[in-house]
């Protein structure tokens, strides 16, 4: 019952599944819609459209595919007095998010040294699970984190201040309530600081390969043939539990509110009631966590490169959160109104001139990372007006999977993708081998088709293409 209605755009109307109060619509060409139809994403994106309040319409962005609850690649708005907030909306991995650094350098400055740069990045950056990290604070330190994300670690030599402005939210979300963290969630994150994770949490080492809009990306601080790193990583185990805490929480809630679901996973709350606000206050929290996490591994990437190549000098383009619900201002039914945003694997897109972005970018508009899979390409873009009208400045946040875990490891061997890699002459160090070959790269969608489909719509547009030199997974 998709309803096509241009190239880009499928509407799943309210008559597809009972109780719909809004339509559905999915960000798909004719191609990436058989692969979104080969799972429950649409029927994710109707379920999601059940619940009270919402807004505009449930969106599944280009590189969605089947969730916990909300598919990921979801978007979905809702009233602050007659909405709902839902951990599923946001999920398990809160703040998963990527971040984009430019090196003062060109390929042919590191290629005899990229070996010895990704070895030092492997020692210096702890990767996979359950890894510790190797700062140690104290459990009242661990409260301040919470509060002040990012701002913490800079304030204790992680970075420089200018960093903060190249991050979403300046790196700190004001709504953190360190309090409402249980002591399950605190346990779990208490040594994880500047560690990567494991599963599609990734550090590669890039090269700027084509240039879209040149001026946009001079802005950005990024030119072709350039040196880039991009880290992929969010709240760990700390934000994990948070979710889980929060959803048992909600499933027992919902009783007390008169609400129902039509699917356990999307347990909700009324935004406005003691648990609504409760779970945004300990969400923000294990957000500003990642935020953190992300600035202490940018403390360390740079380390090792100053370390390998003399300098340092790794400049933040920008830090963008996956996983994230937020009050925003959006215009509904022609009105300026401020709504609850859930992105579940979606990123902001925000437009030139939004006054939330710092006064060096609002000029050109927010750098939208799309990072592809091991072995492809990624992308920088920048935000839209047609975004803040359609999607709540929302667009796509990576390629999307294409098959499972388990069907990836039946397929190919870790022997067989490295070969693959080193073909490509991409090299790659993983904490374990099946890790890897989970994250290969015919696992996931065409990055560059999801792309052409953000642009297509104009939700987002092509600033650059970055292409993997060295790649390092969990």
């Amino acid at each position: 019952m998709l309803r096509k209605i241009d190239h880009y755009r499928f509407v799943i109307p309210k008559t597809y599944k009972p109780g719909m109060n809004v339509e559905g619509l999915v960000y798909a060409d004719d191609e990436l819609i058989k692969q979104i139809e080969k799972d429950q994403t649409k029927d994710q994106v109707a379920n999601v459209a059940t619940l009270r309040g919402l807004v505009g319409r449930s969106l599944a962005m280009p590189d969605a595919h089947q969730g916990y609850g909300f598919c990921i690649g979801g978007v979905a708005a809702a009233d602050l007095e007659e909405g709902v907030v839902s951990a599923g909306g946001v999920g398990f991995d809160i703040n998963c998010g990527v971040r984009l650094l430019a090196a003062p350098f060109a390929v042919d400055d590191v290629r005899g040294k990229l070996v010895q740069l990704l070895n030092q990045l492997f020692r210096d950056i702890p990767c996979g699970t359950g890894r510790k990290g190797e700062v140690e604070i104290t459990r009242t330190e661990l409260d301040l984190v919470l509060k002040d994300g990012a701002r913490w670690a800079v304030r204790n030599g992680h970075g420089r201040e200018e960093d903060l402005n190249r991050i979403e939210d300046y790196g700190a979300l004001p709504e953190a309530e360190p309090g409402l963290v249980s002591d399950r969630a605190k346990d779990r994150g208490h040594h994880q600081l500047s560690t990567l994770g494991s599963g599609n949490h990734f550090l590669e080492i890039q090269a700027v390969d084509e240039l879209f809009e040149p001026g946009i990306a001079g802005i950005f601080g990024i030119q072709k043939g350039q040196i880039v790193v991009l880290m992929h990583s969010g709240s760990r185990g700390l934000g994990h539990q948070v979710c889980t805490d929060y959803l048992d929480l909600m499933q027992g809630g919902m009783k007390k509110y008169g609400l129902s679901v039509i699917d356990r996973q999307l347990a909700c709350v009324p935004i406005s009631s003691r648990e609504g606000r409760s779970y945004l206050g300990a969400m923000a929290a294990a957000a500003n966590f990642a935020f953190a996490n992300r600035q202490m591994m940018t403390h360390r990437a740079r380390e090792a490169f100053r370390r390998v190549l003399g300098s340092g000098d790794l400049r933040i383009v920008y830090d963008v959160c996956h996983n994230i619900a937020k009050i925003e201002m959006h215009e509904v039914d022609g009105a300026r109104k401020r709504v609850l945003v859930h992105r579940k694997g979606a990123t902001r897109s925000f437009p030139a001139g939004h006054p939330v972005l710092p006064e060096e970018l609002r000029g050109a508009g927010q750098p939208v990372l799309i990072p592809g899979s091991m072995g492809t390409s990624s992308y920088v873009l920048v935000g839209t007006e047609q975004a803040m009208k359609e999607t709540f400045g929302s667009s796509c946040h990576g390629a999307g999977r294409a098959m499972s875990r388990t069907q990836a490891r039946r397929e190919t061997t870790a022997d067989e993708l490295l070969k693959e890699m080193k073909e490509k002459g991409i090299l790659v160090r993983g904490e374990t081998r099946s890790g890897l070959v989970e994250e290969k790269p015919d696992a996931y969608k065409d990055v560059s088709r999801v792309v052409d489909v953000v642009q297509g719509a104009g939700i987002a547009r092509k600033v650059a293409k970055l292409v993997p030199l060295a790649v390092m997974k969990g």
